[in-house]
């Protein structure tokens, strides 16, 4: 465990959470409150307004979220559980 937590700190990680990420663009997905949770409120804001890309948008982030790949606003990937 602490070999998976040097290692995510020596990739730039973030700190945000990969469970809620998941959790809230997976259920919250088209208002966009995932997209806020990581600091990016332009997106957020897109999202809440086009409700998700009338849900498209919304699926494809939570694929992303799901497999690691989703990044915060300063570009780290969120990948700590």
């Amino acid at each position: 465990m602490a070999d998976l937590k040097e290692k995510t700190k020596m990739e730039g990680a973030s700190p945000k959470s990969r469970l809620a990420t998941t959790l809230f663009a997976a259920f919250l997905g088209a208002l966009g409150v995932h997209r806020f949770y990581l600091g990016k409120i332009g997106t957020g804001i897109l999202m809440l307004v086009t409700l998700g890309g009338l849900g498209i948008w919304a699926l494809i982030d939570s694929i992303i979220a799901v497999s690691g790949n989703m990044r915060d606003k300063d570009g780290k990937r969120i990948l700590n559980w």
